[in-house]
């Protein structure tokens, strides 16, 4: 994506009249879009003053009450910060009100221009300063899974699979892979792919993911980890849009069915040097890797515990971290090895990257990325070394040590010092508050299960 400088937003106006208003937007703590919509004419403002939303929208829970335990509520006056457009992300919504509509993403800065600590995206910024600091760039990839979901719900009121608009008939198979699903979706993946070209966002392949209804779209490479990231947001709205525009729903929920895979976002991290070489291949290290990528794979490896607060952030989060459905449960890593959470996947030596299989797909990705590059930070500076490669089945050799518990996630991730360091620890606070407060809400909830298996028997 390239931006339109400020005097070149007449030029996007003039080749789209049919645009009447514009979204801007930005990303909260959850990965939500939050923002406001304007007309037409007051998008050159936006460009030039920026607009003003409040720094309690870092304060917001799932769903959209302010946590005021964060700080950035009634305890400050609940003020303003101004936000500034995103270079890039000017651009058409080709599903949304037969084309009428233009979006554009924001990011929040201080009174002085300075980054806000609590916004996601500066937060990233900032960790990736610290590897160009070392004269490296990460090239990065990301890959989002989802499902489709009808939306007319069962007859108890539970989620289903959607009506294949193919055969008319409701998946309740994985086919893994299945072309013929591609095929009956058609329609709505060529959608995908065409708003993506229109919007310029780098789209890579689909595929049908391995349960009824669930498939997966993948990022090409990208040299910028924040402009991924933004990428990755665009995407995951544009998913959401077509579908509904197609009768369905499309969920980055974790686990939204309990018997079925749950949906992940698998990240493709290589390191290039300032002659643009990538320092985790290097003659004769075919066999063990490059120093660089032993050390990086040390720091991701050492710090996963603590950073499963960020790669699991709510309640269903925790679901998807089940035995037996592809889902690391440990910090282990290997050469072409699905089994494990880090894989190094096979190919040319010059395609060397590291491929981390923890988060799931509700995962803020800003937040996933500072998180995933703090810690290979950490390995290269300190020269960590990694235990053994896995071979074979890490599930079968390995026992499961990655916290399942969102209360003791939540207390690895604000004892962790690198992260808080590398993150910023007043972000750290206001996170942590904001999660702690969204599970304290979830624990007064009583489940349906909770009463066929206890009211009576107990």
């Amino acid at each position: 994506m390239s931006s339109p400088p400020t005097d070149d937003v007449q030029a996007f106006l003039d080749r789209h009249p049919e645009i009447d208003s514009f979204d801007l937007l930005i990303s909260d703590l959850n990965g939500v879009i939050r923002g406001k919509r304007i007309p037409r004419d007051n998008l050159t403002k936006a460009y030039s003053s920026g607009i003003a939303l409040p720094a309690s929208v870092f304060a917001l829970d799932i769903n959209g009450n302010t946590i005021e335990e964060t700080g950035l509520g009634l305890a400050t006056g609940d003020g303003d910060r101004l936000c500034r457009p995103i270079p890039g992300s000017l651009m058409p919504v080709p599903w949304l009100r037969g084309g009428r509509q233009g979006q554009l993403l924001m990011t929040m800065v201080e009174p002085d221009e300075s980054p806000f600590f609590a916004d996601p995206r500066q937060v990233l910024s900032g960790v990736l300063g610290r590897l160009t600091a070392l004269g490296l760039t990460p090239v990065v990839a990301l890959e989002l899974e989802f499902y489709l979901v009808d939306r007319q719900r069962t007859e108890a009121g539970l989620i289903q699979p959607p009506r294949s608009p193919g055969s008319g008939e409701r998946a309740t198979q994985s086919q893994l892979y299945s072309m013929l699903e591609l095929d009956e979706y058609a329609d709505f993946l060529e959608e995908i792919q065409s708003a993506a070209e229109i919007q310029g966002l780098p789209l890579d392949t689909a595929l049908k993911e391995c349960a009824p209804g669930q498939f997966e779209v993948n990022l090409i490479h990208c040299a910028d980890a924040v402009q991924a990231c933004d990428s990755a947001v665009l995407l995951k709205r544009l998913i959401k849009g077509v579908a509904l525009k197609h009768g369905f729903e499309a969920t980055f929920m974790a686990k939204p069915y309990g018997q079925e895979a749950g949906n992940g976002t698998h990240v493709h991290i290589s390191l290039l040097d300032a002659e643009g070489n990538n320092v985790f291949s290097e003659p004769g290290d075919d066999v063990l890797g490059s120093a660089r990528l032993n050390q990086a794979v040390a720091g991701l490896l050492e710090r996963m515990p603590s950073a499963m607060a960020l790669f699991a952030p709510n309640l269903n989060s925790f679901r998807r971290l089940q035995p037996g459905l592809y889902v690391p449960m440990a910090p282990t890593w290997g050469f072409d090895n699905r089994s494990v959470a880090l894989r190094v996947p096979s190919g040319p030596r010059a395609a060397r990257r590291i491929e981390h299989r923890v988060a799931g797909a509700d995962v803020n990705p800003y937040l996933l990325l500072a998180t995933l590059l703090a810690s290979l930070h950490d390995g290269l500076t300190r020269e960590l070394t990694p235990p053994p490669a896995i071979t074979g089945n890490a599930y079968d050799q390995v026992e499961n040590s990655l916290t399942n518990s969102w209360q003791q996630a939540l207390d690895l991730l604000e004892a962790d010092e690198v992260l808080g360091e590398a993150l910023g620890r007043d972000f750290i606070r206001v996170f942590v508050a904001n999660r702690r407060a969204e599970r304290a809400q979830a624990m007064q909830a009583v489940s349906q299960l909770e009463y066929d298996w206890y009211l009576r028997h107990v």
